[in-house]
């Protein structure tokens, strides 16, 4: 990934202040042509920048209430296996590979606690997942967010 200059991060916080921002209104708040902005934005793109272009959809709304996240220990042997087949669990929402004792944590999103009950049992049936220990969602207390960061790289630069 490519250095960010200063005009990137200001772009950047511009974005994350107005993620829905056109080209020509970002070039208008941040003083820079369209053609500037949108070079800058197709470079940002190409070098893996922007995570993601989706909009993030509740879970709730779609009538699945009840979110936790599953610490899984699988055999490393399998791990590849193990997460193809995870990747077809569709109450799976995201999974994080990770070092330490837990292999995956893997978030989920339910309609009950017998449907949840019922996710984490097909889980521990893929073969080579040894142990899983659920943490269920009381609520949200920080939201993913990278402001800070941008911030503190505004102030390093």
């Amino acid at each position: 990934m490519s250095t960010l200059d200063h005009v990137d991060l200001e772009l950047l916080a511009a974005l994350s202040d107005d993620p829905r921002a056109t080209v020509v209104a970002l070039a208008e708040r941040l003083g820079l042509s369209r053609n500037t902005v949108q070079a800058r934005m197709s470079r940002l793109e190409r070098t893996g920048v922007f995570l993601s272009y989706e909009r993030a959809i509740s879970p709730e709304a779609l009538g699945f209430p009840i979110e936790a996240f599953l610490s899984v220990t699988v055999r490393q042997a399998d791990l590849p296996r193990i997460t193809a087949e995870l990747g077809r669990v569709p109450e799976i929402v995201q999974v994080h590979g990770l070092s330490g004792q837990v292999d995956l944590l893997v978030r989920v999103a339910c309609r009950d606690t017998q449907h949840l009950f019922d996710t984490d049992a097909r889980i521990l049936a893929i073969e080579g997942v040894e142990r899983t220990e659920t943490s269920l969602v009381m609520g949200e207390v920080i939201g993913y967010r990278v402001r800070p960061l941008m911030e503190l790289a505004r102030r390093d630069s």
